[in-house]
């Protein structure tokens, strides 16, 4: 994304090496510090190897920058004072300890803010006249349907079996908050821990309690409807404990509208006093699911229910529901009623005139309420939230990823960084403080010009952000040689070979400039233009130099049999990554989404960046074509022609599936021209033309019998993706 939107090179490498202390507010700068952590990351070590395995780490961090963004070997100073360049071993240290305690973590952040930004607008904007018309109902109709209803002396009806308790205390172990919903539930949210206990206090006047019964009900603002608030959507009960004014209660005849299984998920595991066993209700998700217990509470009293939930992680219950029954045998899905209605019949029934005190009691039972009350819960749950996407990055203060010897203690980082003599961490010299390297720090102050103190309360120490600005730095730090050697990529990338050919190291093992006049120019090009890319690779792409024929000249190859002079422009073969794409755009299958996860799916259709690196499965078009080894820098990709690459044109299903798009691309007429068009650029010449004429008579002829005549076309522009015309750019 910041090479397409061509972010000035400074702030990309700024942002790659602390984006989050200088930009804290934008998710970009947070993801580009995953370049810290691309490096490897074991996970499976024993005790003595932590130590060690850290410092691999901030040796692949320091030696990464050192490569890639100052072209030179910094790593080779970890062991000695680096035996060609002026890079002493302490430099190497003062360097490292800027990494000290940057660790791997996963954030997850809103990537389109906007968007978000303008769902958010237009549901406020129809929330009022849903809360208007609710309001509108309560004050012109409630008060004379509530009469209405008194009237007709429900108390006098068949009693409601089940009575909704109202906690008036609700605690959580796990950082979990509940908000009562006008029908007795309460909403989870907060935190979701990966066990969690509840504590809920309520207390009723009823006499002759016979049951128990805790609802776990669906809500659309779980996943999957809920009930649960695991990703599934499910949820594990392990235990259930309730007291009355302090004396527990036995809780026997357990019995549930349905149990995942009858064994260690069911009801009766609630109450088994095993832990790792519970309720849970697997696949029955996003509907409403109760169980209940018979109790012998002959008074009223504070009922205190004890939940735990430690069957599997993230598994507590999204909206619960207690109530409490005074009839033998009460129905698991009976009726329900809150406490407060059941005091307002019993006032009702004692002679109490029906006032509109009592509206707020009655009017959850009221279908009309119910319907205008549906309408605005309904749009509040669909309140936008924002998409999040979940990212690597490299900081300090955060959760660290996890790791497979964290329960054996695994540190992750160490507060400080030792100059170890000979590179052995059993050899602690010195504490190395942050620093950098002094042959390029042209300030009397030097590293105070850019390293300063973290202010009061700062999640990072920002010693990453003085690092960021000493490698931009072109008056007094590493500027002007990270504009050299990304002017020399560049020019490496278009032309096969750098202005200094080894564009890792700009030292003195590595190659000296060809033209080191013009690196010079390029660079301040590059600073003059406010370190924008894009204009400088159109300056390379529209010089003479690009626009040199590839023809050979005997005579100018005698003299420069190298081409370091540039007579003529080199004959290069595309990149693994660029081939693939060619044949996914010309054959018209080429899915041009842009960002997002990458895939191991070697059949996907967008372009070849998006393969996901995995070391165990690596993609065999990629490694045909010299792709590079994903975890180092490599400064320059070598180009190698193997009989494979092209039995790879000849027999894979990926080249023939492009093949046959393509040829269904292809007019009925003039199908020769087309095709070299759409493959080559170029219509065929009138050998070409007869040749493939012929070739597609023939392979017609043969296909004949199978009536498969057409895989003609295909097998004519399988021919001229194989041809090194196409891979090759002339």
């Amino acid at each position: 994304r910041a090479l397409n939107d061509d972010m000035p090179y400074d702030r990309f490498v700024q942002w790659q090496v602390a984006g989050d202390e200088l930009a804290p507010d934008e998710p970009l700068a947070w993801m580009a510090t995953g370049f810290l952590g691309a490096g490897t990351f074991p996970t499976q070590l024993t005790e003595v190897e932590f130590e060690p395995a850290r410092y691999e780490e901030l040796d692949n961090m320091a030696s990464t920058v050192g490569s890639a963004i100052l072209g030179l070997s910094v790593g080779c100073a970890r062991c000695h004072d680096h035996k060609y360049d002026p890079i002493p071993t302490r430099d190497y240290y003062r360097l490292l300890s800027t990494f000290t305690t940057a660790i791997r973590s996963h954030v997850e952040f809103d990537l389109d803010p906007e968007a978000t930004k303008r769902a958010w607008a237009d549901w406020e904007k129809a929330r009022p006249a849903l809360a208007a018309a609710l309001a509108a109902f309560e004050k012109e109709e409630l008060p004379a349907r509530f009469r209405a209803w008194a009237a007709t002396k429900p108390w006098e009806k068949p009693a409601v079996p089940w009575t909704v308790l109202e906690p008036v205390e609700m605690k959580s172990t796990g950082g979990t908050t509940f908000t009562p919903l006008p029908d007795g539930s309460l909403l989870a949210g907060g935190a979701n821990p990966k066990n969690d206990a509840w504590t809920f206090t309520a207390k009723t006047a009823l006499k002759g309690i016979t049951a128990i019964r805790v609802e776990a009900l669906a809500d659309p603002s779980l996943k999957k409807g809920g009930p649960g608030r695991a990703d599934n959507g499910n949820f594990a009960l392990s235990s259930l404990k309730v007291s009355a004014n302090g004396a527990p209660l036995k809780l026997s005849s357990p019995r549930a509208t349905f149990q995942q299984n009858a064994a260690n998920l069911s009801a009766a595991s609630i109450v088994d006093d095993q832990p790792q066993t519970g309720w849970a209700v697997d696949p029955q998700f996003g509907k409403d699911h109760a169980v209940a217990f018979t109790v012998d509470l002959p008074a009223g009293a504070t009922l205190a229910f004890e939940f735990e939930f430690a069957v599997n992680d993230k598994h507590s219950i999204g909206r619960p529901r207690l109530s409490v029954a005074t009839s033998a045998d009460p129905p698991l899905k009976g009726g329900t009623q809150t406490q407060a209605f059941a005091e307002l019949l019993a006032k009702l029934q004692s002679g109490a005139p029906p006032g509109d005190d009592m509206i707020p009691s009655w009017r959850a039972s009221d279908p009309g309420w119910q319907k205008a009350r549906k309408s605005l819960d309904d749009h509040d749950a669909k309140k936008p939230k924002p998409k999040l996407t979940k990212v690597l990055v490299t900081t300090e203060g955060m959760k660290p990823l996890k790791h497979h010897a964290d329960d054996r203690g695994f540190p992750h980082f160490y507060k400080e960084t030792h100059v170890l003599l000979r590179g052995d961490v059993n050899k602690k010299q010195d504490v190395a403080t942050p620093s950098f390297l002094q042959v390029l720090m042209d300030a009397p102050e030097q590293e105070k010009r850019w390293v300063t103190d973290a202010p009061a309360g700062s999640r990072t120490p920002r010693r990453r952000a003085a690092l960021a600005r000493w490698l931009t730095d072109t008056e007094c730090g590493a500027g002007r040689i990270v504009a050299r050697v990304i002017a020399n990529r560049l020019w490496h990338h278009h032309f096969g070979r750098g202005i200094v050919a080894t564009p890792n190291d700009f030292g003195l093992q590595g190659d000296p400039p060809s033209h080191p006049e013009l690196l010079e120019w390029l660079a301040g090009e590059l600073l003059r233009g406010g370190w924008r890319l894009k204009p400088l690779h159109k300056l390379l792409m529209t010089s003479a130099v690009y626009m040199e024929s590839s023809d050979a000249d005997p005579a100018k190859a005698k003299l420069d049999p190298d081409d370091r002079l540039l007579w003529r422009r080199p004959l290069r073969r595309l990149e693994g990554e660029a081939i693939r794409d060619s044949m996914l755009a010309v054959s018209g299958v080429l899915d041009r989404t842009m960002y997002g996860p990458g895939t191991l799916d070697e059949g996907m259709s967008r372009r070849s960046i998006y393969f996901f690196q995995k070391r165990s499965r690596l993609i065999p078009m990629m490694m045909l074509f010299d792709a590079p080894e994903a975890l180092v820098s490599i400064g320059a990709r070598p180009s190698t022609t193997i009989a494979p690459q092209a039995l790879h044109f000849m027999n894979s299903p990926h080249v023939r599936k492009y093949a046959a798009a393509l040829a269904k691309r292809l007019p009925a007429e003039g199908v020769v021209d087309a095709a070299y068009r759409a493959a080559l650029g170029r219509n065929s010449t009138d050998r070409e033309r007869e040749a493939a004429q012929a070739f597609l008579r023939g392979q017609a002829e043969s296909y004949r019998k199978e009536g498969k005549a057409d895989a003609s076309r295909a097998d004519l522009c399988q021919v001229l993706f194989s041809m090194s015309e196409f891979v090759y750019v002339d």
